[in-house]
């Protein structure tokens, strides 16, 4: 069994990786690529941590000293995945606003949390004087 040798099998959308069961949807999203099933072991697990939590939004309040703790491995990705949650939560906010809202939330709380602000708040930059 495959999936049994590397702690990693599919079920439906569902991947299951070290005994947790992840939305393949979801993974997809967080990592930026179309196909996971193959990268499932290179994962990071602040992206694993995102994943589960963006899929139970209400354990949010329970994670943020532990990802504001955690040593990220990519900084840079780990700040896209976060900005693709928000972007796909906006897109599709039509078809379920609470989960779509609590999935946003989620996002831009820990880019707050970890980056200081957001980068897609729509916020006016500060003209420099400078110029």
């Amino acid at each position: 069994m495959k999936g049994f040798k590397t702690g990693v099998e599919n079920i439906n959308s569902y991947v299951i990786i070290l005994g947790k069961k992840y939305s393949e949807k979801n993974l997809r999203l967080i990592t930026g690529k179309k196909d996971v099933s193959c990268h499932t072991e290179n994962i990071p697990e602040e992206m694993l941590l995102l994943c589960e939590t963006i899929e139970d939004p209400l354990r949010l309040p329970y994670m943020l000293e532990t990802f504001y703790t955690m040593q990220i491995k990519n900084e840079k990705a780990f700040h896209f995945s976060l900005l693709r949650v928000q972007v796909d939560s906006d897109l599709r906010m039509h078809e379920d606003i609470q989960k779509c809202q609590q999935r946003k939330y989620v996002a831009e709380t820990l880019e707050k949390l970890l980056y200081g602000e957001l980068m897609l708040g729509g916020e006016v930059p500060e003209i420099d004087d400078a110029y």
